[in-house]
């Protein structure tokens, strides 16, 4: 006799909450349940009048054994919300779901009492590597606590039978932390979602552009250790630096803490559209841009820049973590030192200065994201999670 298999997601991050984490652990939970798994999630509780950006999918109470853990938003960044400590609601989770699995998606209160309480009632439990905290330490100003961050991480990925990282730098780096159960996984685009095909100039249209203006675009959270204040200081150099009626313009999606430091340093012809709805919006503002702009040296990934590609839009970009598996210089973007305002700036005329090296670097942007399907991707997290329960088999 058969039977469904089950995994419960302890999640800190999740629809509605927009972020690449949330992103892909939403995409996962619908993925695995469209290949026959029973999925609950554990993840917090917004504010109601929080709109879910996602649209469609990733409802965290999609399961009757799902649940929400009463949060508070983390002071200086709001957005971001901290869960009340949730052991009772994890074990009765477990209880009555029983879990064949149980995956962490993040290391903070909810991933880490999953994974706890996994692991004290003998489930197998695997955990993801996302993004090195310990790096955010030199950008939110405290660096001393980059040991102890490192440390902590350690430890939680140790416990692990399985870590999925999306990058192979941070499988590297999850190696030198003594971590040696790692799954490069995750590297994965819709492209059917974000495709050249769904170029609207018009929905982005106003005063300032026409289909003769070069957009550049960033979508992502407007935190400190993104670097967007980068991108509007090379911004700003290159457009003073376009001549001959040449007109350029810079779209920034996307909210966070440094929302309004941002918007009040922004020079003429940037605009900034906050979060958008990801199924109908993003697509068009994508594959409506010319160019998309990247500044973050953190990323085990860099989801954005993988859609920017699927959208055949090519990547201004720093060849630093997970960017770097997938950036080629003059085949699908441009590439610059990291943190090299100039060599951002002069990438970003070059390409406006050349329509044809920018097409060219737009096909082979779309060329690269066809490689890296998401179903692909998908499939393999099922196969993975199936080796690590032995004996449970998907229904017919």
């Amino acid at each position: 006799m058969t039977t469904a298999p089950r995994v419960l997601y302890c999640t800190d991050t999740y629809p509605p909450q927009i972020n690449g984490v949330s992103v892909v652990t939403a995409l996962s939970v619908e993925g695995l349940r469209a290949r026959g798994w029973e999925v609950a999630v554990i993840s917090p509780r917004y504010p109601a009048e929080l709109v879910n950006v996602f649209a469609e999918g990733g409802g965290a109470m999609a399961h009757p054994h799902s649940a929400l853990v009463p949060s508070v938003p983390m002071p200086g960044y709001t957005d971001i919300r901290l869960a009340a400590p949730c052991t009772g609601t994890v074990r009765r989770a477990i209880r009555a779901f029983r879990p064949h699995l149980v995956h962490s998606a993040t290391e903070f209160m909810i991933g880490w009492t999953g994974q706890r309480e996994a692991i004290r009632h003998g489930i197998p439990a695997v955990s993801s590597y996302h993004t090195d905290f310990s790096r955010y330490t030199e950008a939110y100003g405290v660096p001393r606590l980059r040991g102890p961050v490192q440390r902590y991480l350690s430890r939680f990925h140790q416990r692990s039978a399985r870590v999925y990282t999306p990058g192979l730098l941070a499988g590297e780096e999850l190696a030198a932390l003594g971590v040696t159960a790692v799954e490069v996984w995750g590297r994965g685009v819709d492209t059917a979602l974000f495709h050249p095909d769904h170029r609207d100039r018009r929905s982005i249209a106003g005063p300032e552009i026409d289909e003769k203006t070069f957009v550049f675009l960033h979508v992502g959270r407007l935190a400190a250790e993104k670097g967007v204040e980068r991108i509007l200081q090379a911004y700003e150099i290159a457009r003073t630096r376009l001549t001959g009626g040449r007109r350029s313009h810079l779209i920034i999606a996307g909210d966070g803490p440094a929302r309004a430091a941002l918007r009040e340093s922004a020079g003429p012809g940037v605009t900034f559209l906050g979060n958008l709805d990801r199924q109908r919006v993003l697509p068009r503002l994508y594959a409506s841009a010319d160019a998309f702009l990247f500044a973050s040296h953190t990323e085990t990934l860099g989801l954005v820049i993988l859609e920017a590609m699927a959208s055949g839009v090519p990547v201004v970009a720093a060849p630093a973590g997970g960017v770097a598996d997938h950036l080629r210089h003059d085949e699908n973007g441009l590439a610059y030192p990291p943190g090299d305002v100039e060599a951002m700036a002069v990438a970003m005329v070059a390409l406006v200065d050349d329509p044809a090296r920018r097409d060219r670097l737009a096909v082979g942007a779309r060329q690269t994201a066809e490689r890296l399907s998401w179903e692909e991707e998908l499939d393999r997290l099922s196969n993975s999670y199936r080796e690590r329960v032995p004996g449970v088999h998907i229904t017919d």
